[in-house]
Order: C-alpha cells, then sequence, then structure tokens
C-alpha cells in the first residue's frame, strides 16, 4: 500500500522539476545569478565579503522576480504586491542558505583545503547554487501561486 504512494510522490516530484517551467526558471535563474554573482564583485570593492553577499542577492532578487513574473509565473492570482511580498519571503529563506553556504566556504572549508585563489567567487557560485530548487517550490506555490 506504501509503494504506489512512493510512487506518485515520486511522480510528481518528477513532473515539477522535469517541465518546460523548471527548464525556464533555471534560464531565468542564470540571469539572476550572474547578476547576483558580477554586483557581489563591485559591492566587495568597497565593503566586505559578508555585506557584499547580501547585496548583491538583493539585486539578483530583484532581477529574479522580474523575470520569473515576466517569463516563468505568468498564470499568478497573485497581485503585483502580493507576488513581491511572498517573493521576499520565499527569497529570505534563499538568502540564509546561501549566506551560510558562502561564509562557511569562504572562511573554513576552502582555507581548510588550501584554495585560496578564486575563494571568493568559488563561494558565492557555490551558494548562490544552492536554494535553486527550495526557490522554485516557493515561487511556484506561494510566491505566484495560480488559485
Amino acid at each position: 500500500m506504501k509503494i504506489p504512494k512512493l510512487l506518485g510522490a515520486h511522480k510528481t516530484f518528477m513532473r515539477l522539476f522535469i517541465s518546460r517551467q523548471f527548464v525556464i526558471f533555471l534560464l531565468t535563474g542564470g540571469i539572476s545569478a550572474l547578476a547576483n554573482f558580477l554586483s557581489r564583485i563591485l559591492y566587495n570593492a568597497v565593503v566586505t565579503f559578508p555585506v557584499a553577499i547580501a547585496l548583491a542577492y538583493i539585486t539578483g532578487m530583484v532581477v529574479a522576480f522580474i523575470l520569473a513574473k515576466i517569463y516563468v509565473f505568468t498564470e499568478s492570482s497573485h497581485s503585483l504586491a502580493k507576488s513581491a511580498i511572498l517573493f521576499t519571503a520565499v527569497n529570505l529563506l534563499g538568502f540564509i542558505q546561501a549566506w551560510i553556504v558562502s561564509m562557511v566556504l569562504e572562511y573554513h572549508i576552502l582555507p581548510a583545503i588550501g584554495i585560496h585563489q578564486f575563494d571568493k567567487s568559488i563561494a558565492t557560485l557555490v551558494g548562490i547554487s544552492v536554494p535553486a530548487f527550495t526557490s522554485f517550490i516557493g515561487y511556484k506555490y506561494i510566491s505566484f501561486k495560480k488559485i
């Protein structure tokens, strides 16, 4: 009795992530990740790495919201303002994930394994990649929910 339920959940999971919508999300997410990554370099010229990560995440988030609204989640039942508020809430979780991963890599893991060249770039890339799946689920079912 439990095996069919597991198979059903697996199929639902597969349909969610093997879909045209998820592919478009990954493409638009790549653009917003690039905005995040490049802006972190610019911000890091004037502020500390932890602050640069936060500012860059906000930059990427603005780009992500605009692209997601236009190209990915076009049939949202929420108003633009409500979508923006919920999008920000979902991104708070994503930011926490990205920030923790970036800090742990930059200040602990990369130095421990002897990586010092491009360390901030590596930490940033890995950090902004981590929330991709959780963000998609949050955007789809919370920020841009279709009733």
